[in-house]
Parts: C-alpha cells; sequence; structure tokens
C-alpha cells in the first residue's frame, strides 16, 4: 500500500522529489516561498503514513548568527522545530524525518539521529546534512567514490554564502551550476516563477537529489523490515 506523506517547508519540493521517486504520495504543506505559514497549519489527525520537512536552518548557520547579532533577532529566519514537533503531535503519523543543518537539535528526545555528506555518496559536491527520525535509518553507501567525490563545496544554504568556500566562487556559480551540483538537471527550473537570485536561494536551501534517495530507500527499507518483524 502506498504511504502517504505530508511535507512541511517544502520549499520547491527537492525532498518530495525524492521521496516520489521512491514510491510515496508526497503533500505539501504551507512555505513561506508560496506565502503559507506553518504557525496558522492544522492538517487532519490520523490522515497521513509519515511526515517529513526542513525547518528553515539560518538559526543554526555561523553566519545567521552573525547576522543576528549584527541586526538582531528578526534579521533572520526564526527557529521553527518547534513547529515541526507541534505538526507531528497533532497528525500522530507512525513514521517521521526531520532534515537541517548539523547544528540543529533534535525535535525530540527519543528519536534516531544520521549525519550525511553528499561526497560520501560519490558527489561532487561536498555537503553536509542531518537527519532525525523515530524510524532508525541505515543508508547504503558506495563501495568505492570516484577521485572528484568532495572536490566542490556546498552550493549556499541557510540563506547565506557557503561558509565553506569563498564568496568569489559563490559569486561565480550559476542556478544552471547549483542545480547540477545538487544533482537536479541544470534546466530543471527555465520556467522558474522566481528571480534568478530567489530561485538559486531555494535550491540552495534543497536537499540534493542525490541524498534525499538514498534517504527515501532507508525509510522505505526501515518500514519494510517492521512490517516484517510484525509478520513474525
Amino acid at each position: 500500500m502506498q504511504q502517504l506523506v505530508l511535507s512541511l517547508f517544502p520549499g520547491i519540493g527537492l525532498l518530495d522529489m525524492a521521496f516520489e521517486a521512491e514510491g510515496f504520495c508526497v503533500v505539501r504543506g504551507p512555505d513561506l516561498l508560496w506565502g503559507g505559514d506553518i504557525r496558522n497549519f492544522h492538517p487532519p489527525a490520523g490522515k497521513f503514513d509519515g511526515v517529513i520537512g526542513g525547518p528553515p536552518c539560518q538559526s543554526f548557520s555561523p553566519i545567521g548568527n552573525v547576522n543576528k547579532a549584527r541586526w538582531g533577532e528578526n534579521s533572520i529566519m526564526p527557529d521553527t522545530i518547534p513547529e515541526f514537533r507541534r505538526v507531528i503531535l497533532e497528525v500522530g503519523p507512525s513514521w517521521w524525518l526531520m532534515e537541517n543543518s548539523v547544528r540543529a537539535y533534535a525535535p525530540f528526545n527519543d528519536c534516531h539521529e544520521l549525519t550525511l555528506d553528499s561526497a560520501w555518496l560519490g558527489e561532487r559536491q561536498a555537503r553536509r546534512r542531518r537527519f532525525w527520525s523515530n524510524l532508525r535509518l541505515e543508508v547504503e553507501m558506495p563501495l568505492l567514490v570516484p577521485a572528484t567525490s568532495g572536490t566542490e563545496r556546498a552550493v549556499s544554504s541557510c540563506g547565506s554564502v557557503d561558509w565553506k568556500g569563498s564568496r568569489a566562487r559563490e559569486r561565480a556559480r550559476t542556478l544552471e551550476d547549483m542545480l547540477e551540483l545538487q544533482g537536479f538537471p541544470r534546466d530543471f527550473l527555465a520556467h522558474c516563477p522566481f528571480t534568478k537570485r530567489k530561485a538559486m536561494r531555494a535550491v540552495g536551501n534543497g536537499v540534493p537529489l542525490p541524498m534525499g534517495l538514498a534517504i527515501a530507500k532507508a525509510v522505505k527499507a526501515s518500514l519494510r523490515n517492521e512490517r516484517g518483524n510484525d509478520n513474525e
């Protein structure tokens, strides 16, 4: 039976695409990018099998802390992990998955934690993200990775230039370059309604497709194992 999944903070749906590719049916919740506000969002209970999402990570980024100190608390997106937790409690799904910066914190005390880097999956980009879930996730890593793995610094995320790289390198990248590093076709946003700057920010804040696929496969495998254990 196909799993019905609610996506929170979906952005332009990069993580959603990975779960859809693995056979999940994803329903997107509100996002500020489209004029929505999760604080006013109250989904029905008992309708979704799972919930996924990546709350904005500006509160946990080094440049975000600099901006806060310089311009005040309202200069960056607020911490919305509590909103993620609230929706989980309202929905009551059998499983959930949250993605964020490695500096973020778990939405619940009793959950599993997994850190991934695109380079570990053999990708050209070095981009590290952390995942939390009530499922125990095991990601299949390639036995061998190409010599070019991790040679490119991460594209912008958390609404800032890449803290690992230089501003000059970041300015030199095009939207098409960023899409390619994130694992998407260079013309993926050819008909995007946003300005190029807004589109680049949306891409930089998203989960790379290879990483998303690895996580979606791990979720599917964990659910399959749980069903198998229930039938024993």
